[in-house]
């Protein structure tokens, strides 16, 4: 797993619940990073559910992305992390991800899942840098990026974390 980033570098984010008031600002950033996006319907069903739902803002930008995670079973399952496109490679993923992987170890779980889009090359090697490793694959997934007759359903590389639990 890489180093963290430095306090100075993060000390300008924060992150806060996921609400029903962000919801639109949410769908926006959404809508401009997926072709099959999620609907608001989902995401009032991951907050009425219960899932862990962060979104973070960032003082000079605003609501820059956001994550949604289903705990279970001792792990946690990523269900969305997204990064408004123009502040992508800014830090702003790996931030979620290490807050995510702290809730996971202050709660005793021992292994981060998440599914990835195959032609996602950018989002695997994150991931892959982060310290995730390939699991499996999920043949036809995820909706096509394209919609209309004979559009082909995409593969999703299914990735995990293993963590240690807090000492």
């Amino acid at each position: 797993m890489r180093l963290h980033q430095p306090l100075e570098a993060i000390a300008d984010r924060r992150l806060e619940p996921m609400t029903i008031g962000l919801l639109d600002a949410v769908m926006a950033i959404e809508k401009a990073s997926y072709a099959a996006p999620w609907t608001r319907g989902n995401f009032i069903d991951s907050l009425a559910a219960g899932h862990i739902a962060q979104c973070l803002f960032d003082t000079r930008a605003g609501l820059v992305g956001y994550c949604v995670a289903m705990p279970g079973a001792g792990e946690l399952h990523l269900l969305n992390l997204t990064v408004t496109p123009s502040q992508r490679r800014r830090g702003h993923a790996r931030h979620m991800l290490d807050a995510l992987t702290a809730t996971c170890r202050d709660a005793g779980m021992t292994e981060l899942w998440l599914e990835v889009r195959v032609g996602n090359e950018r989002a695997r090697q994150l991931y892959r840098d982060y310290g995730l490793e390939e699991a499996g694959l999920r043949k036809a997934y995820y909706p096509a990026a394209s919609a209309g007759p004979g559009a082909q359903r995409e593969d999703a590389v299914v990735m995990k974390l293993t963590l240690g639990t807090k000492p």
